[in-house]
Parts: structure tokens; sequence; C-alpha cells
């Protein structure tokens, strides 16, 4: 049996939201799922074996989701990990995106999701990517580091 999720509707501007919202009228099956989280392949993908992984509830802001939420979300994850480790990949990146600046599209969508993907070395993303990035990273000022003590820890 293939499940379908669709979620509940709500009322006011977040039925709106949800409305808009891809993954909450998407009428592709899950891969995977478990109480509140699923996992389906991206499309469009960066590489082949590229997930996401998502709260069946909408929503977008990643720290609003509940205790029961971040663990069905990491229990997928890392069952998928493991998967793609033994079978696609020498390692995984799993990444979170919240950039509310940017308009939804195809790419971007205003739904809290984890991207999982296979990674190898010197694999596609290295090659047309991440192999120029390393001019991005600078040593770590001290006075930085205090001055980000003082916000986590006013």
């Amino acid at each position: 049996m293939v499940r379908v999720h669709v979620a509940p509707p709500k009322t006011g501007e977040d039925m709106v939201k949800q409305v808009s919202c891809p993954f909450c009228t998407n009428r592709e099956p899950a891969l995977k799922e478990n109480g509140t989280a699923w996992a389906f392949l991206s499309n469009p993908r960066k590489v082949p074996g590229h997930f996401l992984v998502a709260p069946k509830r909408h929503i977008e802001k990643p720290w609003e989701l509940t205790q029961t939420e971040l663990k069905d979300i990491f229990l997928l994850i890392f069952f998928i990990e493991k998967q793609l480790v033994s079978k696609l990949g020498q390692g995984v990146d799993i990444r979170q995106n919240y950039r509310p600046y940017i308009p939804q599209d195809t790419i971007k969508v205003d739904h809290v999701v984890f991207h999982v993907y296979p990674r190898y070395h010197q694999d596609y993303l290295y090659q047309v990517s991440e192999k120029f990035e390393s001019d991005l990273f600078t040593e770590l000022d001290p006075a930085e580091t205090e001055e980000f003590m003082r916000l986590l820890n006013p």
C-alpha cells in the first residue's frame, strides 16, 4: 500500500500558506515515513539519491519543530544516511536552510526540510562548486568568538 501525505486543512493565514506549499499538497508517495515525518526524493535534485526529509505538519521555522518531530526527522535522516553510505557514497551531507528572504519557487519551498545526499571524494558537487570555496574560509578571530558568546549568553 502506498501512503500519500496530505496535511489537514487549517484556517486563516496558515491555510493560505499551506495550500501554496507543494510539500503539503504533494501527490508523490513518501519513500519512507514515521509518525510525524516523511522522506522523498528531491525534484529537482543535486545528485542521484538526493533525499528530502520534512515534518508532515506545515512549518516554516525550524525552531518551531516539536521534540517528537525532531526525533522522527532525525530517525529518518540517520536511516537514509546509513543506506546511502552503504550503497551510493562514501559520506553524506545533511543540510537545512532557513531563508525567508528568498521567494518560494521550484527550488526553495517555505517548509522546513532537511536535504540528505550522498557524497564521495571529488564528486560532482565538489567539481562544480566546493573546490572553489576555499577562499571563503578565514581564521576565527578571538574578538568574534567573544561577540558570539555574548549573543548566545546575554
